[in-house]
């Protein structure tokens, strides 16, 4: 393969020798972690990228597929009520159209299990789908066309009239909501309340304090692949191409949906434009499979731009309060973060913003609590770092704010309440190198420039230099499953159902299983995004590289251990145990004695065998339950605000990251440099506008939706600590998630040293400026 012949050079050119130890939390580390010179941690362009620029990679919207319809969705303008007529004659009668479907002739389904309300649980909300006449938000799907063509089905929908009853209890303000009563936030089944102590009487008896509201927007999902699917059924089995980021959890929901096992859905994903949390189950994939069936046809749908607003939940809301109390010294008495989100009586996500206040600083007390409110509207979901994206801002800019308060550096403040145990669980952090990443962002960046509060200008701008920490946690969901095929020729399959969303993954497993085996990257097929594959992995919570890896030395253990089996007593390699031996030059070695080797054909010849498969399933995520574990940020940023028209630019960003070993530092980089300029769009720009009257989206697209492009984002410049993690596997942590946390604070804070302003309501416009 010509694009890994330049980092293949770079790197050794025989794979390190490696132990394949399985996993096992508080024993021994992978050996993984001890190799730096090897392919892990290299600089390797993505295996995937010369298909995708070259039109080779197909997605969910282009498979082709004969009798293929197109369908087109019909959506509901009021917010709480019910349909009394719909009249569907013209729709019915317009050119091309082959089915017009509504509740009053869609085939009995059961609502989705909505996520994280059961292991396998994909759905966005529980919400009867199309099984009724009742609306429960603005943009619900009421009919689905399906035509010959795209602009066919389109154009059919629109000739649809529909009439309602609007209900008397519908709530489409946050103010009804909050009257109408709050219930506790809890999210993974943990209530997100945290009691430590009295904060609040620790906090009116500091002798310094900030205690301030800050507020932060919807934002929508708006990826540059659209959501859609492609599908057909095959007698009572249903065959799905979509994209999406687990495909297990959606064969599993559609099953239940349609009451059929769940051998009988396959879905495939091989490549994903984006998802950062939404592209999962929704409505649109349910009544596609549904017209499918009534029409014995098979079936695409690609939402418009607007129908991902209109359908595919993004980020709710948050109202929060951020209270600091702290010693003459600088180290807090009392830490106290809690708030207000909205959801829908429907699914099961608050954003749950006081995560990184339980982990990030050392505090006397804490008072930690989300609760949620009710709301007509779609079902807020998953969006890069839920909660601590926006947590973040308001407790990293508290910080800030004590930090000017008590005239002291924001760096140092920080780093004396820097804690040496989990401050709220006790648990020992299985790795943490944030002064070493404070440290070297304060000097590159250099910080010793920054001046007082609106004391430097330049012509018309106001400068200014701030920073904020930032977090994301350690995850690793269990049912990872992983299968290894060893071929008589030297060349090696992996296989799981994991996922692809432009992080690198199929590369950076491929780095893994090449060096794991002492094979080259160009022997090595990695295939996933496949139901028929082993495994229930989620690509979210920055957890899958982890959850992968763990599968993969669960599978490459077995396989060893088979292999030596198969060598016997004649091999150079007998009496050598599973954990005494590692893959070398397209082989087995000990790991003591280079001289004891055998290579797989060797192996495989004289046991008369052409390949070997083994499968085996990771251990539980124990390690949780012995370490904290997340991954670090210094964010440092400086903006320019032009003293006239108030426009803010953002002149350069620095990102230090501390989140274990580093697998590949080219895709590793992309994604730090990603998620800040998804951050850059939230502190600026980004913002859901919902008219509360109707409870509708206002501003469903990319002309009024804003989101940073290219003249928006200055150079991002990124390091790392790339210090393993001995208690995960291959010693990393996750990465995707890290990049946005601390972003949004980094730059109000930055907009206060230029300007003197504090803008505590995010995004921070020129309007709240002047």
């Amino acid at each position: 393969m010509p694009i890994l012949q330049d980092a293949m050079a770079a790197v050794m050119k025989k794979a390190i020798a490696l132990a394949p130890d399985s996993f096992i939390p508080g024993g021994k580390p992978d050996p993984l972690i001890r190799h730096k010179h090897g392919l892990i941690g290299a600089s390797i362009s993505r295996i995937d990228g010369p298909l995708k620029v070259s039109g080779r990679a197909t997605f969910a919207a282009e498979f082709p597929l004969e009798g293929l319809t197109y369908a087109a969705l019909k959506y509901s303008t009021i917010a709480r009520g019910r349909i009394t007529a719909i009249d569907t004659a013209a729709a019915q009668e317009a050119p091309g159209v082959a089915l017009v479907m509504t509740y009053r002739n869609s085939p009995r389904l059961k609502p989705m299990p909505p996520f994280m309300t059961q292991p396998k649980a994909a759905g966005g909300d529980d919400v009867p789908i199309m099984q009724d006449d009742q609306v429960h938000w603005n943009g619900q799907p009421i009919a689905l066309v399906l035509a010959q063509t795209q602009e066919q089905a389109d154009h059919a929908q629109s000739l649809i009239r529909v009439t309602y009853e609007v209900a008397d209890d519908g709530v489409t303000s946050l103010a009804k909501a909050k009257a109408n009563g709050s219930e506790p936030g809890v999210f993974q089944g943990e209530p997100l309340k945290l009691e430590i102590k009295e904060a609040e009487a620790m906090l009116a008896a500091a002798p310094y304090k900030v205690d301030a509201r800050y507020t932060t927007p919807r934002h929508n999902h708006n990826p540059i692949e659209l959501h859609a699917a492609t599908l057909y059924w095959e007698g009572d089995s249903l065959r799905v191409h979509d994209t999406v980021q687990a495909v297990s959890h959606e064969a599993w929901t559609l099953a239940e949906v349609f009451g059929i096992g769940e051998d009988k859905v396959r879905v495939t994903s091989p490549y994903v434009g984006g998802g950062f949390g939404s592209k999962t189950l929704w409505q649109h994939q349910v009544l596609a499979a549904a017209a499918a069936k009534l029409a014995g046809r098979p079936v695409r749908i690609m939402l418009s731009r607007e129908g991902v607003f209109r359908i595919v939940g993004g980020r709710t809301l948050t109202e929060q309060r951020v209270a600091i109390g702290a010693a003459a010294d600088g180290a807090f008495e009392a830490l106290i973060h809690t708030g207000t989100v909205a959801m829908t009586p429907h699914n099961n996500m608050p954003e749950p913003f006081i995560l990184p206040a339980r982990s990030v600083y050392a505090a006397r007390s804490f008072l930690l609590d989300v609760e949620t409110v009710k709301m007509n509207m779609t079902a807020n979901t998953f969006m890069r770092a839920p909660g601590e994206s926006v947590g973040t801002f308001g407790l990293e800019c508290a910080v800030d704010e004590l930090a000017h308060a008590m005239g002291m550096d924001p760096i140092d403040l920080r780093l004396r309440n820097e804690p040496e145990k989990d401050p709220t669980t006790g648990l020992p952090f299985s790795q943490r190198a944030v002064e070493q990443a404070w440290k070297d962002g304060r000097e590159r960046f250099g910080w010793d420039k920054r001046q007082a509060p609106g004391a430097r200008r330049e012509g018309d701008w106001l400068v200014g230099m701030s920073c904020a920490a930032g977090t994301y946690p350690y995850y690793r969901m269990p049912g990872g499953a992983a299968r290894i095929t060893l071929t008589r020729d030297g060349r090696a399959t992996v296989g799981i159902a994991a996922h692809e969303m432009g992080m690198g993954t199929s590369t950076a497993q491929t780095q893994i299983a090449a060096e794991r085996l002492g094979l080259p990257m160009e022997a090595i097929t990695f295939n996933y995004a496949d139901t028929d594959l082993p495994g229930v992995v989620l690509a979210g919570g920055s957890q899958q590289t982890a959850a992968i890896g763990a599968a993969v030395i669960a599978a490459h253990h077995k396989l060893v251990d088979e292999l030596l089996k198969l060598a016997g007593n004649d091999s150079p390699l007998a009496g050598l145990k599973p954990n005494e031996v590692g893959g070398l030059d397209g082989g087995l070695c000990a790991l003591e004695d280079e001289g004891r080797r055998e290579s797989y054909a060797s192996i495989l010849a004289r046991a008369r065998r052409d390949e070997l498969t083994v499968e085996a399933e990771a251990p539980a995520p124990l390690e949780l339950q012995h370490w904290s574990m997340h991954s670090h940020s210094a964010i440092f940023c400086e903006v320019r605000v032009n003293a006239v028209t108030g426009e803010i630019r953002v002149s350069r960003v620095l990102g230090a990251f501390d989140c274990g070993r580093i697998i590949n530092a080219k895709t590793a980089a992309s994604q730090f440099r990603g998620g800040i300029v998804m951050g850059l769009g939230m502190a600026l720009m980004e913002e859901t506008q919902f008219d509360e009257r109707a409870g509708r989206v206002m501003n469903p697209s990319l002309a009024a939706y804003h989101v940073p492009v290219h003249l928006d984002v200055p150079d991002i410049d990124v390091i790392w600590t790339d210090e393993p993690d001995p208690h995960t596997p291959m010693g990393a942590r996750g990465v995707g998630e890290i990049g946005i946390t601390g972003v949004g604070a980094a730059v109000a804070n930055a907009v206060f040293n230029a300007t003197g302003k504090r803008v505590r309501d995010l995004p921070i416009t020129l309007d709240k400026l002047f």
